[in-house]
């Protein structure tokens, strides 16, 4: 499926979970409702329309409740016959747009669970909802997802005639801002909280995106085809992993720490002068390539960091080539398009706005009021801390949309400002891992709830999680992660596809 990458998150999530067969967990936690699911429709409470209320599913059955909150913050909860007194709520990605839940299928493990549009109607990629709309914009910042947790656990209590024992959110990208979003906002809304690949800083991330757009497709070409093609990122692809994939004892397309390495230029084949052939690259495209590699600067001061070494199998379908389903928005490329709309409708209120005219130095005098309830950069989780919250943030190196540099620099400001962190909060770096299941080409697979439950319910922190890769659904590869800074090392004799051959390399 050539756009894979484009597809809505959950709907990955979805795509990865059908055919699984979930059994209920069966204990003296689970709970049966204690009023017909249609008695729902008549539930009384403030600034609540429950649209409908039924019983669905086939083998596992449960009651899919539709609602809304205040003017336009629709949700879609999901209530198990047999509850195990857990609730989770699922984020969503991009722009949001539709109920979106990542987490929906864990109610056939007898999860309540509930996703939300955030507040408007659109896709993905669609920022027009937000023009001039500071409602719409606040809820898609941060509060409706809080109001859809508090709703939720409301109905949920009608429900079960009890409250959740405990409380999980998760979510990808997006989801992954909604979820320290809530930690810094609403500590006390979930006990345990899940954050993947997470977007942090809106400005830096929109600004790369069109930083790394122009230079793919710059004003004298803007209409072209671009200038990096297709064949010269497979090349670029081909001489990163000769120089840095067997660095760490196994030759598996997997750079096992990006961050301990640099690319020197001078390795790259520069074409001569008007000779451009298929095993060099032009003086343009190596600009392109810096482009990715050194992130965006403003005022000489870089501030949003570029891609690592290893990320480039995920730049092509979303950063560099026209994608004729997104032309429509004004640019060619997904994230082109998606950098394009945070400054056209948060920031200045313009859909006519031109990137090709904008002057990066007003960067944060521009972008200060969006940012002040998009951004989740907060370092300070003392309220979480002492609530008891626990959050495993875990980020892909070779992620295709945010760069793991970013996530990584977040974490180590977080520690600057408690150096206890690691205590409640901890970040799993995964080699060769993309965006929210996109992408991946090591292994990722594993179930981070189970860790984060164990920590939560059982006071046991992950101090190793175990990831898998699979193919035609066999298990082809497992490999041990450990807490950021700790990396897993290649023992240099057992079989490499195998977690028992890895040890932990403290830092």
């Amino acid at each position: 499926m050539k756009n894979l990458a484009f597809f809505p998150i959950v709907l990955i999530l979805s795509f990865i979970n059908q055919g699984k067969t979930w059994s209920q967990t069966v204990s003296k936690d689970n709970l049966k409702p204690c009023m017909e699911c249609k008695e729902l429709l008549n539930l009384d409470l403030p600034d609540l329309r429950i649209l409908s209320a039924d019983i669905v599913g086939n083998e596992i059955k449960y009651c899919r409740v539709i609602g809304i909150i205040g003017s336009e913050i629709n949700f879609g909860l999901r209530l198990p016959e047999a509850w195990n007194s857990r609730f989770i709520m699922g984020g969503g990605g991009g722009f949001v747009g539709s109920i979106q839940n990542g987490e929906a299928w864990r109610v056939n493990q007898g999860y309540a669970t509930v996703g939300t549009d955030t507040g408007h109607e659109g896709t993905n990629i669609d920022g027009t909802w937000a023009l001039n709309n500071i409602e719409r914009q606040v809820n898609f910042g941060f509060l409706a997802v809080h109001r859809t947790a508090e709703v939720s656990k409301s109905i949920i209590a009608h429900y079960y005639g009890s409250k959740q024992r405990y409380s999980y959110f998760s979510g990808c990208s997006r989801g992954g801002g909604q979820a320290l979003m809530e930690a810094q906002k609403y500590p006390d809304d979930f006990d345990g909280i899940i954050c993947s690949g997470p977007v942090i800083d809106w400005a830096g991330l929109s600004l790369e995106c069109i930083d790394n757009y122009k230079a793919q497709f710059p004003v004298n070409n803007k209409n072209g085809d671009g200038v990096l093609t297709f064949g010269k990122m497979k090349l670029l692809e081909k001489i990163i992993m000769n120089k840095f994939d067997s660095l760490d004892g196994i030759r598996d397309n997997i750079i096992n720490d990006p961050g301990a390495y640099t690319i020197d230029y001078s390795m790259l084949p520069v074409c001569h002068e008007g000779l451009p052939s298929d095993d060099c690259f032009t003086k343009d495209q190596i600009g392109v390539i810096k482009t990715f590699y050194e992130g965006v600067s403003v005022n000489e001061s870089v501030i949003y960091p570029g891609f690592p070494l290893g990320s480039e199998p995920g730049w092509y379908l979303p950063h560099l080539t026209t994608d004729t389903s997104i032309i429509k928005f004004g640019q060619k490329t997904w994230f082109g398009a998606f950098g394009a709309q945070f400054f056209k409708y948060f920031v200045f209120n313009d859909p006519e706005w031109d990137l090709y005219k904008y002057n990066y130095s007003n960067l944060f005098k521009d972008t200060k009021y969006a940012t002040s309830f998009l951004n989740s950069n907060s370092t300070d989780y003392k309220e979480f801390k002492k609530n008891g919250g626990k959050m495993i943030i875990n980020q892909g190196w070779a992620d295709l949309s945010v760069t793991a540099f970013k996530t990584i620099h977040y974490y180590n400001d977080v520690k600057r400002s408690d150096k206890e962190v690691e205590g409640y909060i901890r970040l799993f770096l995964l080699p060769g891992g993309g965006h929210c299941g996109m992408g991946d080409v090591g292994p990722t697979n594993t179930d981070w709830l189970e860790y984060l439950r164990d920590w939560v319910e059982n006071g046991n922190p992950p101090e190793k999680v175990i990831v898998t890769k699979s193919e035609k659904n066999k298990v082809t590869m497992t490999r041990p992660v450990f807490p950021y800074p700790s990396i897993a090392i290649y023992n240099g004799k057992g079989d490499p596809n195998n977690a028992n051959s890895f040890t932990e390399l403290k830092k």
